[in-house]
């Protein structure tokens, strides 16, 4: 395939190559790269032989790349990455702790819900987060939470696209998830049953930074078996305020959008 996109410079043709690795194709080869980049097969050969030498790209086989160990150094440097994750972790190891469940960090990215930060629970639930990973907004109690306190327009912007559904539960109805929005905001939690994943619900909370807007959130998954959500509560809310007050002075956690 000749290169569509000649117009794009030797950087945004590196950040294209890196950015054709995904969830569903953590290894590609040479030309499937070029397929999903648009670029030339020589440029793509040149690019990934670069981006090998820096160590962003590594070849776990002949003929195979995926993402190198370099990639995820420097991510580590963002501070979401590692001031967030560092002030929050205390807390979020003791509610691992006290409830034996998954636990995880997540923040907003584009219009996906990222998370920074999974610890494993004793409990055999069915989930599809990992460290790095993005899932649907709506789809999730975190996402739900993070999406509750965006801006208006933000909100109504992503009310406009197709909400597709992942499991039993989602929610794909605008003006439903517009009223789910409104109940987040004024409760300051988000129930959540089988949403992301048949099988697993959670319960999810704002954490404010700094400046009095909420940066983050965070949930503990448990089986849909569990019928009373709502016990979960006040340890998830405690915990969301723990790591509230070790981001730093703010103003007051609410239910308010920003």
């Amino acid at each position: 395939m000749g290169d569509s996109r000649r117009g794009r410079s030797v950087l945004g043709r590196a950040l294209a190559v890196l950015g054709s690795f995904s969830d569903e194709r953590p290894e590609q080869t040479l030309g499937e790269i070029a397929a999903a980049t648009g670029l030339a097969s020589a440029t793509t050969h040149r690019l990934v032989a670069e981006l090998v030498e820096w160590g962003v790209l590594e070849r776990p086989a002949r003929g195979r790349y995926r993402i190198g160990i370099r990639l995820w150094q420097l991510g580590s440097l963002a501070p979401v990455a590692r001031d967030l994750r560092d002030s929050a972790l205390p807390a979020l190891q003791d509610l691992a702790a006290v409830t034996g469940q998954v636990v995880h960090l997540v923040v907003l990215d584009d219009h996906e819900a990222l998370f920074v930060e999974r610890l494993a629970g004793h409990t055999d639930v069915p989930v599809r987060s990992r460290v790095g990973r993005r899932l649907p907004l709506h789809a999730s109690g975190p996402g739900k939470v993070l999406l509750a306190h965006a801006p208006a327009e933000f909100v109504d912007e992503f009310l406009a696209r197709k909400l597709p559904r992942t499991a039993a539960g989602t929610i794909t109805d605008p003006g439903r998830l517009r009223r789910a929005l409104a109940d987040i905001r004024s409760t300051g939690y988000c129930l959540s049953r089988d949403e992301m994943t048949d099988g697993a619900s959670s319960v999810a909370a704002p954490i404010v930074g700094p400046s009095g807007e909420v940066v983050a959130s965070l949930s503990v998954v448990v089986p849909s078996s569990t019928e009373n959500l709502q016990l979960l509560v006040p340890a998830v809310r405690v915990t969301a305020a723990a790591v509230t007050r070790a981001l730093g002075p703010r103003s007051p956690l609410g239910g308010k959008r920003r």
